[in-house]
């Protein structure tokens, strides 16, 4: 395996501006990642921890993991669209990646609204030339939440894998049994972790690990 080189800050040109993003990529490169942060109106960042997990995890199987800031966030120019513009802004995104490493085996990583986010772009891209060979979905956003908000959550790909806390406050265990059950997609069951997993990434890690050969 190639040792990991140094994570990179870059700004890319989006459809409405700058979308400001971190990569951490192995020196040999064997895929594309790209990885989605938690609600940008609730302190949601690139830099969340699960996030973090996501992108590294995916770095070690061999992708260049890049961890955009959703439009408002940070330098990412915009303003918050409940994940309309978000996807179009992450289809850019992968766009970029792709003129960058070339046209490489594509994953995807999202939590909690990023995860709502990334069920929307792996449909948009299923039909096209590179659709996602590997989606992990944390703490996602489905059904009516906490915070008075609501998500139609679009259904994902039978290989997906899906996590969720055993004690998650924010998304009831419930919502996304819901959304999996008509697409008979099985949900891992992370035992007294809360939505954010404190003291419990090591089994997202691991999680991912086990599931996924490198590309």
């Amino acid at each position: 395996m190639s040792r990991p080189l140094p994570t990179e800050h870059a700004l890319l040109r989006g459809p409405d501006g700058d979308i400001e993003v971190l990569i951490d990529a192995p020196e040999t490169v064997r895929g594309i990642a790209l990885v989605c942060h938690p609600h940008p109106l609730f302190s949601g960042a690139n830099t969340n921890k699960v996030a973090h997990t996501l992108a590294r995890s995916f770095r070690d199987l061999g992708y260049a993991a890049v961890r955009p800031n959703f439009r408002g966030v940070g330098k990412s120019e915009g303003t918050h669209d409940h994940g309309d513009a978000e996807t179009e802004d992450m289809l850019a995104v992968i766009a970029w990646a792709q003129s960058r490493w070339g046209f490489l085996p594509i994953a995807l990583g999202g939590f909690s609204f990023g995860a709502f986010v990334q069920t929307r772009v792996a449909q948009r891209l299923a039909g096209g030339m590179t659709p996602p060979q590997r989606i992990v979905l944390v703490g996602t956003a489905a059904g009516h939440v906490k915070g008075a908000r609501s998500y139609t959550t679009e259904p994902v790909p039978n290989h997906t894998l899906v996590i969720h806390g055993e004690l998650d406050e924010n998304v009831p265990l419930a919502n996304v049994l819901e959304w999996a059950r008509p697409q008979d997609l099985p949900v891992v069951l992370v035992p007294g972790a809360d939505h954010f997993f404190h003291g419990k990434l090591h089994v997202i890690r691991d999680l991912i690990a086990r599931t996924f050969a490198p590309v």
